[in-house]
């Protein structure tokens, strides 16, 4: 493989570290997180940290440090993560957001938190990686110590098999049966949890985001079995959108008195999870916390239909593996003493069936995006960036045929109806 070739698997923006992330930088942080004040780096290796598509909302960078101190020499491998420094799109959308303060308090506060709970319970749930530092000023930094030693990796070039699918699940209901107990007995304990995408300054206004319908509606005038469900969408077109972020920020605009609200992932995909397989499926583990905040339960589990299941999954909307979830769920809260009444089956897909602008949402802008993204079609950036290049993904035959699945699926439910 070139040099060129080797490159072009990583992010532009994380070739190059900022000037800032340095030994001098690295071995201030050290010095205190180990309390060794003779603590002396001795070498510093920088290198991406992840893939092309595996992230967007952040730069990431792979550190291996050397140091001496009075305990001998050491090595430590670390995730450096921080904003983007090079002006453009990405600066653009996540600027003046929320995100790291978010991130932050995730890493420090409410994982922390939510392990306790489980512990108590006889759950030893691994949440999160250790956080080693944190700072919003002068620069949104976080240093994380490394998964990959630890024996975890991102699943790419493959599907996700429904083993470590429900691996997933079943730590996605840990987490969300611990929200559900403190929003019953310690509602102020996640009160700051308030932002979402919709919340990102520019993020409504991108035109990633604001011509996914119409192209999606385009698609459907020239695929011919599909062309008859171009009025139902051409009817929502002027304002899915709105009706989406109503949906989204219901816990905080209209809370209802019957739904199941929950301390959400917000970005509850592939690449936000690794894995512990070392011949045995033994861990996942979620990362990236940025976009967690208080929402209806629908929010991760119609994300992650179309962002994390495979097609044969989607096809209808992932009725086993969210089932699966549920036992979970209900398991998991009762296994933490939870008072209140539980979920039900019936009433958790009625959760899901209600939020349907987001799953129009998602099929029209971020489906296409994904489908392109696993199987290597188009790149994560260009995807975002590139209008051209984004009509490629509502062309390709993996996306049609999803779609085609789907939509039947919406049409058998009554999504269309009363539109």
């Amino acid at each position: 493989m070139s040099e060129s070739q080797d490159l072009d698997q990583f992010n532009a923006d994380e070739l190059q570290p900022p000037s800032w992330l340095n030994a001098e930088f690295i071995g201030d942080i050290l010095r205190q997180y180990e309390k060794s004040p003779e603590l002396k780096v001795t070498e510093l290796k920088i290198s991406p940290a992840t893939a092309q598509g595996d992230h967007y909302a952040s730069i990431m960078f792979r550190t291996l440090v050397e140091y001496s101190s009075s305990k001998g020499k050491h090595s430590k491998p670390l995730i450096v993560k921080t904003m983007p420094e090079q002006e453009g799109h990405k600066k653009d959308m996540l600027s003046d957001s929320h995100m790291f303060a978010t991130e932050i308090g995730m890493y420090c506060h409410v994982l922390p938190e939510f392990e306790r709970v489980l512990r108590e319970a006889g759950d030893n749930a691994k949440l999160n990686a250790v956080c080693i530092y944190h700072s919003l000023e002068p620069r949104e930094v976080m240093i994380f110590e490394d998964l990959v030693p630890q024996g975890y990796s991102v699943i790419r070039n493959r599907p996700v098999n429904e083993a470590e699918l429900k691996l997933v699940f079943e730590k996605l209901a840990k987490w969300h049966a611990v929200s559900i107990k403190l929003l019953n007995e310690r509602p102020d304990f996640l009160k700051e949890f308030k932002y979402g995408v919709f919340d990102l300054p520019t993020f409504d206004s991108d035109p990633f985001i604001t011509t996914g319908m119409a192209s999606f509606i385009e698609m459907l005038d020239a695929t011919p079995d599909l062309k008859e469900y171009k009025p139902h969408f051409e009817k929502v077109l002027d304002y899915y959108l709105k009706k989406t972020e109503e949906e989204l920020k219901e816990y905080s605009t209209n809370r209802q008195s019957d739904a199941y609200y929950v301390l959400c992932h917000g970005d509850f995909h592939l690449r936000n999870m690794m894995f512990k397989d070392t011949g045995t499926l033994k861990d996942v583990m979620l990362v990236d916390f940025q976009f967690c905040n208080l929402t209806p339960i629908f929010v991760d589990l119609t994300y992650s239909i179309y962002m994390l299941m495979e097609p044969e999954q989607r096809a209808s909307l992932g009725h086993d593996l969210i089932n699966y979830y549920l036992t979970n769920l209900v398991d998991t809260l009762q296994k933490i003493g939870f008072r209140g009444q539980m979920p039900t089956q019936d009433k958790l897909w009625r959760e899901i069936h209600r939020g349907k602008y987001y799953h129009f949402f998602m099929i029209s802008t971020l489906l296409p995006l994904m489908v392109a993204v696993k199987s290597n079609s188009l790149k994560m950036h260009d995807l975002l960036q590139d209008a051209d290049i984004r009509k490629k993904s509502y062309q390709l035959d993996l996306y049609v045929n999803d779609v085609r699945r789907i939509l039947a699926k919406y049409e058998e439910l009554g999504y269309f109806n009363d539109l």
